[in-house]
């Protein structure tokens, strides 16, 4: 019999008030409270916790306090990684981060979801589907990513996007729901006179 965590891991049906997984959660909660309470000058200490918390750092990262996640095992960061105040991870399936991503203050990036049936809600059922952010995307302040969803490479998601679907690589995507708006081409490069 599989227990709640592998089902959670696996995209099926869970509980999440399973011991096992209360357990892991409280444990993230402690790190992340030692985190958003240390001095802003001990950059060092903070990431260090992050280390300790999350499933794997490439490199170089800066997350502004305040931070919030599930688990933190379940997240993982490239290199040149910065994140605005306010980033709330609920990582209950895999959160995979490419190099050289930005993202805005106030994201939510929302692994878990609820069955629209509201007798499962009510016996506490839930799932989660892992998301992807690949590399060079910049995501504006105030998005949401719903579960399951990839952002493409060197793609951008305006502020105030709630992405529900795939977003493909070299666009600049908007909206809620979020769509494409338009590729990104060399002119975009050339528009603030640096190349």
């Amino acid at each position: 019999m599989s227990s709640e965590k592998e089902k959670m891991l696996s995209g099926r049906l869970y509980k999440s008030f399973d011991a096992e997984l209360l357990a892991e959660r409280q444990r993230a909660k402690e790190v992340v409270f030692r985190y958003n309470g240390l001095c802003p000058s001990l950059v060092e200490e903070r990431n260090e916790l992050l280390r300790s918390l999350f499933g794997s750092v490439k490199g170089n990262f800066f997350i502004e306090p305040p931070f919030h996640c599930d688990y933190g095992c379940n997240i993982e960061i490239g290199e040149n990684f910065y994140a605005n105040y306010n980033l709330v991870i609920l990582d209950c399936a895999k959160v995979t981060i490419g190099d050289n991503v930005l993202i805005g203050p106030n994201v939510g990036i929302y692994t878990a979801g609820h069955p629209l049936h509201f007798e499962l809600r009510n016996e506490e059922w839930e799932f989660a589907s892992p998301i992807t952010i690949e590399d060079n995307v910049w995501i504006g302040g105030n998005v949401v990513l719903n579960p399951g969803v990839t952002i493409g490479r060197n793609s951008v998601v305006g502020s105030g996007s709630v992405v529900t679907k795939d977003i493909p690589a070299d666009v600049v995507a908007a909206g809620n729901p979020c769509r494409v708006i338009r590729e990104i081409t060399d002119a975009d490069k050339r528009r603030h006179g640096l190349k």
